[in-house]
């Protein structure tokens, strides 16, 4: 298995990054939150993988971090979801945002990615849920799942409420909640 590549990075194509590893090339297939997270062309860069062997093949898929790699290993358990589906879960939400969304039952939030659809956010949720109340999961609110509702019924889409949703506080209230997104998407 290749856990972790360290080399330069020489180059960036849509979805796949090129990192030499002592005159290697690998190309590795990341998500766009991962490439973005990248240095320049020609710096040093550190990726953690996970290589998926298949009859027509091996793919090499990269992330940022340790985490974000184990999180992207947990979602290959869940049945239907393939290395492509979990790489678009990925970079439709962070790992935070996602370990959320899933101590919240969220499926709203989770079927965003491309290629998932509700019915596949609600396996991931319940298939992932009791992987992550063994501590690694984050205390969410039980409001959670509410205040995307409570923003949705105001109007607001799912691509306005996403980067809010990190930012709110989850220990607030749901009446503190809904005040504080409105003021971070800008309304009194």
């Amino acid at each position: 298995m290749i856990g972790r590549l360290r080399g330069v990075l020489v180059g960036i194509r849509p979805q796949q990054a090129i990192v030499d590893v002592a005159g290697v090339g690998y190309e590795v297939a990341a998500s766009p939150r991962t490439l973005a997270d990248l240095p320049g062309v020609g710096e040093e860069v550190v990726i953690h993988t996970h290589l998926v062997m298949r009859d027509d093949g091996m793919s090499l898929y990269g992330f940022s971090s340790e985490g974000e790699r184990d999180l992207f290993r947990m979602l290959l358990t869940v049945s239907g979801i393939g290395p492509k589906v979990g790489l678009s879960v990925l970079g439709s939400m962070s790992p935070t945002e996602l370990r959320r969304a899933i101590a919240a039952e969220d499926a709203d939030a989770i079927a965003i990615a491309p290629g998932l659809g509700r019915r596949g956010a609600q396996k991931v949720i319940l298939e992932l849920k009791p992987k992550l109340n063994d501590g690694e999961a984050e205390v969410v609110s039980a409001g959670a799942g509410d205040l995307r509702r409570a923003l949705e019924g105001l109007g607001y889409t799912a691509a306005e409420i996403r980067p809010v949703m990190a930012s709110v506080d989850p220990g607030l209230s749901l009446p503190e909640q809904v005040r504080a997104a409105l003021k971070e998407l800008g309304r009194p």
